[in-house]
């Protein structure tokens, strides 16, 4: 386990050595990796550095107002609305690998844009342990490692929790007296909704996703999982009040782990799952079904795509 005391004094050093006099941008999303990152970069910088939130339109529900609310303290935090860009450029495309680097690379033109605007040299990430292996080891290209494009518009990027594991980053979190809210946040894909959506994503079934994740996380939040949230995987057949549908089917996942390279699928009682669908299916008359992943990791990945 990290000593955190020494890590974050390590780390502040680190980032104002490779930082020095220049400007930096911090790509912020509201998770505990990100905001760690964030915090350690304030210290060691601060008015150096332009936190960056960008609202993909891939973000769980409340994510751009919590954003707000928790780094209002940054007095430069910038919130770019970006929804029609990353959408615009993920038509068509169904590959999950392909879904993943066109994030990837649209993540980086926008905080190009905005490092443009404050002088900024520097790309803050907090990219981490099992965001590197799972892309080194051809597993999943994270949109913060193999998802970058070839040609990167910044001097460096710095990335200071990239050799924690995600239960080291939540030590450092509360030892940076980080709210709760965030050191014990679950797990959020970089990439956002768009991996909890089987093949091309379009601004329906990302709402479908969001509002799933939504009724999940209420509903196990005493369960205590340590990622859960629902997935589009498709459209099956239901039946509404006395009309046959063709609506879309809402997969459940709920895994323990203890750092996301392995994890097993929750046991959840009967009565917790039946009133999940119930609230899916009676929440949105566009989704048909609900079924429950029990798959681990391995042989599956932990999101869908």
């Amino acid at each position: 386990m990290v000593d955190a005391e020494s890590f974050i004094e390590d780390a502040v050093a680190e980032i104002r050595e490779a930082v020095g006099e220049e400007h930096a941008v911090i790509a912020l999303s509201g998770g505990v990796d990100s905001s760690v990152a964030a915090a350690l970069a304030y210290e060691a910088i601060g008015d150096q550095l332009t936190p960056v939130y960008v609202d993909t339109g891939l973000m769980r529900e409340g994510e751009t107002e919590q954003i707000r609310d928790t780094f209002s303290y940054m007095d430069s935090l910038r919130i770019v609305e970006a929804e029609d860009r990353f959408l615009g450029a993920l038509e068509g495309v169904t590959d999950p690998e392909e879904k993943r680097k066109v994030i990837g690379e649209q993540f980086i033109r926008e905080f190009e844009r905005e490092a443009k605007e404050s002088d900024a040299e520097y790309l803050v990430q907090g990219t981490i342990y099992p965001d590197r292996i799972e892309s080194e080891g051809n597993i999943k290209s994270h949109h913060n490692v193999g998802g970058l494009p070839d040609v990167v518009d910044f001097e460096g990027i710095v990335e200071p929790v990239r050799d924690l594991y995600k239960d080291e980053v939540r030590e450092v979190a509360r030892e940076l007296g980080l709210e709760e809210i965030i050191s014990e946040r679950m797990p959020f894909p970089g990439p956002g909704l768009a991996v909890r959506v089987i093949g091309e994503v379009t601004k329906e079934k990302v709402e479908v996703a969001r509002a799933a994740c939504h009724v999940v996380e209420e509903e196990l939040e005493e369960h205590d999982p340590w990622q859960a949230f629902g997935a589009v995987i498709g459209k099956g057949t239901g039946v509404k009040g006395d009309n046959r549908v063709h609506g879309w089917i809402v997969a459940v996942r709920s895994v323990e782990s203890r750092d996301g390279m392995t994890a097993r699928a929750q046991e959840l009682p009967w009565e917790t799952l039946q009133r999940i669908q119930s609230r899916i299916t009676g929440e949105n008359e566009n989704v048909a079904r609900v079924v429950y992943d029990v798959t681990h990791k391995p042989p599956a990945t932990i999101e869908y795509e």
